[in-house]
């Protein structure tokens, strides 16, 4: 109990939540409520004023969000007292987020028009010298625990923009943003307190309601994204189907918020996405833009959970901007 070794790991994650009842994230989104109103109601006047439409929208969302994941998982964690042991394989997935976050940005480069070295002046090629060492070194800062871990972070991030630069299109924007958020998840799962999300590993039960939401939010974008409806499946043999699943989500729900697993985690989504995949083959059609509105509460579920109030103010922007089908919830509902 008195160990220093947990002296040390309880002082250092236990800022962010000042008792197990009290999570930091929580108490940021309510404060951050009028800024979400803003972004909602002037969503028109914000998406005119940063230049995105109705047609790029969806990439520039995505890459926005990427970014910003990328930057937060480089400069936020780094609590390597409060990993569990020496094994822990946080660095890898930490290492394969940075590799398909660069992937990601790099395949964007004519959106995002990066200086070219040969093209540049003197003066502007000091500065993206300047930039890359900048970059480099806040990435290679971010895994210190061990003599190889900057080099792994700095290898899988210049592996990514290498991969990035010579792809012949760009990453498809929601598949690969979603990936994204989805080891992300599960990195903040595995070992909480690492990126302040968690005391100790101890979740509240408001830490384990976000992460269940995000969860269904995920597959639910994969499965209305890969399953077409085709009034499959006779609809007496479907409803008994799903109540089954519905029963066995409950079960994987309870089982998570008792032994706060990974494995368990990876479980529960996988049936969310077997019922949510159900759900959609057996429809005849589903509400437009079905899709684009679970992505977009998946951003703002994820910006909540990571406290980055413009994630989630770019899933308000996205959902506010998607074509009014007169009742947007519908094609959702139709998942559960």
């Amino acid at each position: 109990m008195f160990e220093s070794s947990m002296i040390v790991q309880s002082a250092v994650s236990a800022f962010n939540n000042a008792a197990l009842l009290a999570p930091g994230f929580l108490w940021w989104a309510i404060l951050a409520m009028p800024l979400f109103a803003i972004v909602y109601f002037c969503s028109n006047a914000i998406t005119t004023r940063i230049g995105w439409n109705k047609e790029n929208i969806t990439g520039r969302a995505s890459l926005v969000a990427v970014v910003l994941t990328a930057a937060w998982i480089v400069l936020f964690g780094g609590n390597y007292a409060v990993l569990r042991d020496n094994a822990t394989v946080l660095p890898f997935l930490i290492a394969a987020v940075v590799f398909i976050s660069s992937v990601f940005i790099a395949s964007y480069r004519n959106v995002l028009k990066f200086p070219r070295f040969r093209d540049a002046g003197r003066g502007q090629k000091w500065g993206i010298v300047a930039g890359w060492l900048v970059v480099l070194m806040a990435i290679g800062l971010s895994d210190v625990h061990t003599w190889w871990g900057p080099l792994l972070q700095i290898g899988a991030f210049l592996l990514g923009v290498l991969v990035g630069r010579v792809a012949r299109a760009e990453m498809r924007p929601i598949p690969g943003c979603i990936l994204i958020i989805a080891l992300v998840t599960v990195a903040m799962l595995m070992q909480p307190e690492f990126f302040r999300f968690g005391q100790l590993g101890a979740l509240t039960p408001i830490h384990l309601m976000f992460l269940i939401l995000m969860a269904a939010a995920i597959s639910g974008t994969v499965a209305l994204r890969n399953v077409r409806p085709r009034g499959a499946i006779r609809h007496s043999a479907y409803v008994k189907i799903k109540w089954l699943l519905r029963f066995i989500c409950v079960l994987c729900m309870a089982l998570f918020v008792m032994t706060e697993s990974v494995l368990v985690f990876l479980a529960m989504m996988a049936v969310f996405f077997v019922m949510f995949a159900l759900s959609v083959w057996h429809a005849d059609k589903l509400a437009g833009h079905s899709d684009e509105r679970m992505f977009a509460i998946a951003l703002g579920i994820f910006g909540i959970i990571t406290v980055m109030p413009a994630v989630t103010g770019i899933g308000i922007l996205y959902w506010a901007n998607l074509p009014a089908n007169g009742d947007a919830w519908r094609g959702i509902r139709t998942l559960l």
